[in-house]
Formats: C-alpha cells, structure tokens, sequence
C-alpha cells in the first residue's frame, strides 16, 4: 500500500474526552473514529489490526473444533422471557419495536443458540457440538469509558458448547484454556487464567482471562510460584498470604479482563427445552458451557500494552500489525519503489511511504503507525548501496544493511 493512498489523518491533538491511552491514542494515529460514548468506527488501519484479530481467533476456535456460524443480532422478546432476562437484564439490554413486536438487540446469544441447537440435535449421536460466532454486540453500558476497553457497541467472539455428560464438558472446558491461551499469545498479550464468580451458580467458579496492567479494573490476587490466581471478588486471600494451593506468596495487580469461559449446566437448556435422547434411551437435558473473546477490548489492550508514551511510539505486535513493514522513502522514490515491488512479490504487507514531505513527518507518524519493522531508504543510505532497516521488536533496533542482503520476514 502507497501511503499517498492511504484514507487516514494522524492528529496532534489529544481529544478532549480521551480517559486513556487507548482511547487517545487510536483516535489520534487515524485508526478509529469516536462518533459518541462506547461507539466507534473503524478506519483502515484499525480494521486492519481487528480483522487480523479476528483470523487467529478463528483458528484457533477451528482448532478446538468448533464451528463457525453467524446469528441474529435482533431477537424476539419471547425467547428471551423464556429464560427471564427480559426483565433481569433490563439495565443493560437494548430493546426495539411495538409493544406487539418488540425485539432484544443482543448482547450475548444463549438463547439463540439453544434454540438453533435444539432444533437440529436430538441425539447423544450428536453431542459434543461447539458452535461461535464473531459478531457486532450491543449493550446499554451504564459506563462506557476507557475507549475500547468499555463499549456499548463491540466485536465479540462468542462460543457456545453443548454435552451429554459432565465429564464430556469438563475435558472440553480444559481444552479452550490451552485454545484461549495460543490465541492471546499469538496476539502478544500474557494472559493469566483467574478463577471468577460463577454468576447464577454458586458451588462453580467461571474463568476469566486477565492481562495485568495499571488501567486494569479489577484486582486480581495472584501465586508468585504457581498458577493460583482469583478476582477479588471471590477471593478468600489477601496480598502477603500463603497460596492455599502450593505455600508462595500472594501478591496483587490490576488487570483487564479480556475474556471469560463460563460453565452453564442446564440454565437455558432447561427452560428452552434444548434435549436429546441418551444411550439409555431417556430425554436429558443438554450441559453447556460459554466462552467468550472481546475482540475490539483485546485491540484496546494491546494498545495499553505497547504505546509507549515516552517516545509516542506504539509497536503492534507482528501478527496483528496493520503492515508488516514501513518503508520511508526520503526523497528516494525510485530506490525506494524497487524494494517496495520486490516486497509485494513476496507477499509481504508493506506501507510505502511515499509521500513529499519532511523526514520528520514522516518519522512522527510511522511511530503513530507502530509497525514493527522499518525501512529507511536515503541519499545517505544508498551512498553506501544500503537501508536503514529497523526490528523494534528485537534487541537491536536500527542497523545499516546492504540492498542485496536485504531479507524481511
């Protein structure tokens, strides 16, 4: 792509309503677009960072062997008075429509799914089944702040699993811990595994997937030595105790909750009447699970993580980097469009800066940018038949390297 091409603007200016770095920081390097409180639009370079987003979630679902499916975003009142959050979620659910045909703008979708399954499985044949989805949520946040981190309309991965037995649920929530994991890895967030209320179930923990840091809202109680890590909403530990499970010490950090896994049981299998005919030949009950991925909550943690404030640089990380590679022309364009189609060739993304302006714009606005490698090209370079070639996420940031040698992964 030729940055003269590009639909997008950086901005010097801090907006107004800016709460934190995220939030500052995507509006002002051109990736998103604020039009009111928890919405925003995608501009191309933030939706080229989500949709990459988007592609490792993806697989890694596929791998855990679920299966990708979309549903309705507007749901009939009825279904959802079946299972009572008409009324119980009734602070933050969007509703549309007459009194005769009012609709539910969903903000999760159990009782779609239930009802999708239930029509299509009636036996132990079929079971297990993992389905999900990656789709636009709505909800009616009563604080929708933080820029992505709180919205009111966002991106969510959600899945939803459905089972015969206990043990057939309990071995696939095990698997989407490992799955949810490679996915925040894949995407550079260390993510920890924290036990979490059980919402309507009060003998069963949730999971929830945290990634530390200051802006974080919850307070997370964690093992210096293993993997014990509880909200502080269940958590019977206080900083400086004993871990309960192996005797280290724990301590406390803020964290983002990027994601959570929730074992259902029968709660809307039940009442929607979602059941199968077992081995034995009795009617049952389908065991459920969740999981969800907020995946616009993941970009703006990412952001959290590594815009470096000091320097007003950010460094996307490289699998979800909007390019792969910044190539800054200065003044050399011919030179410069060489490396640029021979780059494309092999199927490298690469932002052509190509632009006639100063080296300094340029400079200050590749750093807005955050790819995470960089090629300068210059009269300076090219006197010695090399680039400046930059790997910010390596331990050597800037070298000088020979045209020919020139090797980008």
């Amino acid at each position: 792509m030729k940055q003269s091409k590009l639909f997008f603007k950086t901005r010097k200016e801090v907006p107004s309503d800016a709460d934190s770095i995220n939030a500052s920081y995507l509006v002002r390097a051109g990736f998103v677009q604020k039009h009111m409180a928890g919405a925003y639009a995608y501009l191309p370079l933030g939706l080229k960072v989500l949709r990459k987003i988007e592609a490792i979630v993806r697989e890694e679902m596929n791998n855990l062997g679920g299966q990708e499916l979309l549903m309705n975003i507007m749901q009939p009142k009825e279904l959802w008075q079946k299972t009572g959050r008409w009324d119980e979620m009734n602070d933050v659910l969007y509703k549309s429509g007459d009194e005769k045909n009012q609709v539910a703008m969903a903000p999760t979708h159990e009782e779609e799914v239930t009802t999708i399954v239930k029509t299509n499985i009636s036996s132990y044949k079929d079971l297990p089944l993992a389905v999900y989805q990656i789709q636009t949520k709505l909800r009616n946040e009563p604080r929708a702040k933080s820029g992505l981190l709180r919205g009111r309309e966002f991106q969510m991965k959600d899945m939803y699993s459905f089972h015969e037995s206990e043990e057939s649920f309990s071995n696939f929530y095990e698997s989407s811990k490992k799955a949810y994991l490679n996915f925040y890895n894949r995407i550079g967030l260390a993510a920890k595994i924290v036990e979490a209320s059980g919402g309507v179930f009060t003998e069963k923990h949730s999971h929830e997937f945290q990634v530390f840091t200051p802006v974080g809202e919850d307070l997370i109680y964690y093992c210096d030595h293993c993997d014990f890590a509880q909200n502080k909403e269940i958590a019977e530990v206080k900083e400086g105790d004993a871990c309960p499970k192996c005797g280290g010490t724990i301590k406390a950090d803020s964290g983002i909750e990027v994601g959570n896994i929730f074992p259902l049981e029968t709660k809307y299998s039940k009442p929607l009447e979602a059941k199968f005919v077992g081995k034995d030949g009795v009617l049952r009950d389908m065991i459920m699970g969740c999981y969800g991925i907020g995946l616009t909550r993941c970009l703006g943690t990412i952001v959290e993580i590594y815009y470096d404030s000091a320097k007003n640089r950010m460094i996307w990380p490289k699998e979800v980097a909007p390019f792969a590679v910044h190539l800054i022309s200065l003044g050399q364009n011919q030179a410069a469009e060489e490396i640029y189609q021979d780059l494309q060739k092999k199927n490298i993304e690469v932002l052509f800066d190509d632009r006639d302006l100063s080296a300094g714009q340029k400079f200050a606005e590749a750093d807005l940018i955050g790819c995470p490698q960089r090629i300068v090209i210059s009269a300076k370079t090219l006197a010695e038949d090399s680039i400046e070639y930059s790997d910010f996420s390596g331990e050597t940031e800037t070298k000088l390297v020979k045209i020919s040698e020139l090797n980008i992964a």
